[in-house]
């Protein structure tokens, strides 16, 4: 799950410095934002910015606290002032170089961090460690930029004072899932400080990550059960609780329900705020818990509609609406959604997909069709969904349209989930277009007919007892071959069905192959034999047919030609 900023909680390791007084209020405000307490931080950070104007470092752990929210803007505003403060404090240079890589400006990243570090001392590590950690609170972290600070601040801090340094050492390995490295770290930092729980946190996460689900369970209770007021903790079980539901369907209700019991803890024991409740709303998106999420969200539509992360909500309402089948109502939030969404940057395939969606159950299609490509396109495990709208076409007899949107499904998902069915119906759809043409005498290409055929064909390849299909593979032949010199293109198809069916029956494997399906099959053999003059051969499979349906017309006409001067032309048709 996507938590703000980013899915790992990197510890900010706030400066204490100054007066006693002044050191215990910072002092606070560093444990709030340690236990993800942001509007309670916020609220201390801003009154020491208020009433200690001059010390650059309340602008730097404000700002940062607007970065974990996600307010970059906000986070860029509050550095420029702490700058402006007090310009030889080398922090505010480095939440500016942060705000940076978060927007994606490395060059001036670089060129900020160079400037904190013009500032600072040449034997302070925090400015290293700082800009070391940085590069890794991003989404796409830059580790190699990272590094070299590290590993300067971990130089500079000769005798180990700072757990800091090794709880970032951490974060640096584990977001590689490089664990043993991590784990290291992590127990250093908790040798040096065993009030430090971050990074007793970051381990369970690793065993989580890793599926060891029982350990993790056993260090975040430790954890727990060491301060049962930490807030992280309950997040971390909630995830883990979240993940072991996924990986055992069988135990998904209980532990969604675990899940969802600790991450309400989290909020209770963070802040009762729009962010804390929208990370909620999320949460139960991931537990399947749409219900609640539909009267969350609706809560927070009503409850702060200017908010910024607005777009976030309709988001979460059009996703819980379609999911509680409320149809018309998923369309007209996920239309809120788009219209709201100035940057194309903040739509996610699965916006794509749930207008999508959407639309295909307010029988919409062709809208359907051109959202579902993109979220497809965006990310190749929504193609489900747009299978979903190719069975639409077909069952509307709506073949080119079935066609086209098979093609996409099939090229994006050759051989997942529901694929042979997607290369049967595409090979169906191909087939009875050819015939609708062909019936019409509108002269339709057999280019319709190979691709048929080749869908077919990969049927059979991944599932060679789907005897049916040869069926279909025989009849789209048939029509592919010649109408005045015929070649039997039919043939093999056929006699693998029959070859198939014969043992089916033979070993009385259930279910039988269908006796007209036979018949056809028969039929067809020896009508082409006839017109081959193979009369022995064609004798044999019209007595096949006989001994199943004693009145068959085909097969009683067939015989009776036999004997006439010349052979009838071939049986091209069912």
């Amino acid at each position: 799950m996507k938590m703000t900023k980013k899915g790992i909680t990197l510890s900010l390791g706030l400066v204490v410095m100054g007066s006693a007084s002044f050191a215990q209020s910072i002092s606070d405000a560093k444990k709030a934002i340690d236990a993800e307490q942001y509007q309670k931080a916020s609220s201390m950070l801003k009154t020491l910015v208020k009433t200690q104007a001059s010390k650059g470092e309340n602008y730097y752990n404000l700002g940062e606290v607007y970065l974990r929210m996600d307010y970059v803007d906000s986070a860029r505003a509050v550095f420029t002032q702490g700058v402006a403060a007090e310009p030889k404090n080398s922090l505010n240079y480095i939440g500016l170089g942060e705000a940076d890589l978060i927007s994606n400006n490395a060059a001036s990243a670089k060129t900020n961090f160079a400037k904190a570090v013009e500032v600072s001392s040449k034997k302070d590590w925090i400015p290293q460690l700082y800009i070391g950690k940085a590069y890794i609170a991003t989404d796409k972290p830059d580790f190699e930029s990272a590094l070299p600070y590290l590993q300067k601040a971990e130089e500079l801090d000769v005798n180990d004072k700072d757990a800091e340094t090794f709880l970032a050492l951490g974060d640096y390995y584990a977001l590689q899932k490089k664990n043993s490295e991590a784990l290291q770290n992590y127990m250093r930092a908790g040798n040096i400080n065993e009030s430090l729980l971050r990074g007793k946190v970051q381990i369970g996460r690793m065993y989580t990550e890793s599926r060891a689900f029982a350990e993790s369970e056993e260090v975040l209770k430790e954890v727990i059960a060491k301060d049962p007021n930490y807030g992280p903790a309950y997040r971390e079980i909630a995830e883990l609780y979240m993940q072991w539901a996924n990986q055992i369907p069988a135990e998904f209700k209980a532990r969604a329900a675990q899940a969802l019991e600790n991450y309400k803890k989290y909020i209770d024991l963070t802040d009762n705020s729009f962010e804390s409740k929208l990370r909620y709303a999320q949460f139960l998106y991931y537990a399947k818990d749409f219900k609640t999420l539909e009267e969350v969200t609706s809560a927070l539509a009503t409850s702060d509609p200017n908010n910024e992360k607005s777009l976030v909500v309709s988001r979460m309402r059009g996703y819980s609406a379609f999911e509680n089948k409320n149809y018309p109502k998923s369309l007209e939030y996920m239309n809120d959604f788009f219209a709201k969404a100035k940057d194309p940057k903040r739509i996610i395939a699965s916006d794509y997909l749930y207008l999508g969606k959407a639309l295909a159950e307010n029988k919409q299609d062709s809208l359907a069709l051109m959202n579902l490509i993109k979220a497809v396109e965006m990310d190749s495990t929504n193609v489900e969904a747009l299978a979903d709208v190719a069975k639409r076409f077909y069952d509307a007899k709506n073949y080119p349209k079935a066609i086209e949107t098979y093609d996409i499904v099939n090229k994006y998902n050759p051989h997942g989930k529901g694929s042979l069915y997607n290369f049967y119906y595409r090979g169906l759809a191909g087939y009875l277009l050819y015939g609708q043409g062909y019936s019409a005498n509108t002269n339709p290409s057999k280019d319709l007919l190979v691709k048929a055929d080749a869908a077919f064909a990969t049927v059979l390849k991944d599932a060679p007892t789907t005897i049916d299909v040869l069926l279909w593979r025989a009849r789209a032949n048939n029509l592919m071959d010649s109408d005045t010199d015929p070649k039997g293109l039919k043939l093999p198809f056929y006699q693998q069905y029959l070859d198939s069916a014969e043992v089916r029956i033979a070993k009385n494997i259930q279910p039988a192959p269908p006796v007209k399906s036979m018949i056809e099959a028969y039929n067809q053999i020896a009508g082409f034999a006839s017109y081959k003059n193979d009369k022995a051969k064609a004798k044999l499979y019209w007595d096949k047919v006989l001994a199943l349906d004693p009145q068959n017309a085909t097969a009683l006409e067939g015989l009776k030609s036999l004997t006439a001067p010349a052979p009838k032309a071939p049986v091209r048709k069912k």
